[in-house]
C-alpha cells in the first residue's frame, strides 16, 4: 500500500481511523463509481491520429485541458507505455500538497495515473522542478493550466514552461458530453451521466521554443476556451 504522502510533511490528518476512511475508504469507492460509470459511456476520439503517433514514436507530451473536465481526463489517455528499462509508464498529473490533493491522488492511482506533489504556490518552482524529471523518467503529463484554484479557464504559464525545457508536445484536450452534472465547486466540475455520449477532441501538438512561452501560453488559453465552447454546445445543443 503507497504511504499516505502528507503525513511526511508533518500535517495533522485525524485519527488513523479517519486517515483510513478519507484516503483509502473514500478513494477506492470514488474511484470504481468512475470506472463503472465510464463502462457506460459511448466514447470516441476526434483528430487522435497525431496524438497515437506521438505514442507510437515514444515521445513524450503533455495533454493540457480545463480543470472542470478533471474526471474525464482518463477517457483522454488510452495509452499503455513503458520506460527506458521496460518498466510501466503512462500519464501523471500535478496534485496539491493539500488533504485534497492526497485524495485526489489516491484516486486518480486506481487508474493507473502518478501524482506529481506540489503547487503554484510558495513550492511553485519544486512543483515545476518534480514536473521536469517526471517527463525525463519517462511519463507523460496531464495538467490543468487553470487549476488548482483558478481563475477559471486563465492559463497559468507552468505548462509552457515545462514544455520548453523538456522538449515535450502540448496537445490540447477536451472531453464533451451530451448530458452531465455540474458540480457545486469553484470551477463548476462536470461529470459525465450514465450512457452519455463522450466526444475526445484533441488539439494539433505543437512545442515550445525559446521566447514563445507567453505567445503560446495565451494561444493555448484561446484554443481550450474555443474547445470549451464547442463542449458547452454539445452538452446543451
Amino acid at each position: 500500500m503507497a504511504k499516505i504522502e502528507i503525513v511526511q510533511r508533518g500535517r495533522p490528518l485525524g485519527s488513523p481511523l479517519s486517515m483510513w476512511m478519507n484516503y483509502r475508504v473514500v478513494p477506492f469507492f470514488a474511484a470504481h463509481l468512475i470506472k463503472l460509470l465510464t463502462f457506460t459511456l459511448r466514447v470516441r476520439r476526434e483528430n487522435f491520429e497525431p496524438v497515437a503517433d506521438l505514442a507510437r514514436t515514444d515521445t513524450r507530451f503533455i495533454l493540457a485541458f480545463w480543470h472542470r473536465r478533471l474526471v474525464s481526463m482518463p477517457l483522454a489517455y488510452p495509452f499503455k507505455r513503458k520506460g527506458p528499462m521496460g518498466e510501466p509508464r503512462g500519464v501523471a498529473a500535478l496534485q496539491s500538497d493539500s488533504k485534497d490533493g492526497e485524495r485526489s491522488t489516491a484516486t486518480f492511482r486506481w487508474f493507473g495515473i502518478e501524482a506529481v506533489r506540489g503547487s503554484a504556490g510558495k513550492t511553485g518552482t519544486q512543483a515545476l522542478v518534480r514536473m521536469i524529471q517526471t517527463i525525463k523518467q519517462g511519463w507523460d503529463l496531464g495538467i490543468t493550466p487553470d487549476g488548482p484554484r483558478g481563475p477559471r479557464q486563465e492559463a497559468k504559464p507552468g505548462t509552457m514552461a515545462v514544455a520548453r525545457k523538456t522538449g515535450a508536445w502540448v496537445v490540447p484536450v477536451c472531453v464533451a458530453f451530451d448530458r452531465a452534472w455540474t458540480l457545486r465547486s469553484w470551477d463548476q466540475m462536470l461529470v459525465a451521466k450514465p450512457f452519455a455520449k463522450v466526444t475526445v477532441r484533441y488539439g494539433r501538438p505543437y512545442q515550445v521554443g525559446p521566447g514563445e512561452e507567453e505567445t503560446l501560453r495565451l494561444a493555448l488559453q484561446n484554443e481550450l476556451n474555443e474547445l470549451e465552447n464547442w463542449a458547452e454546445e454539445v452538452q446543451h445543443g
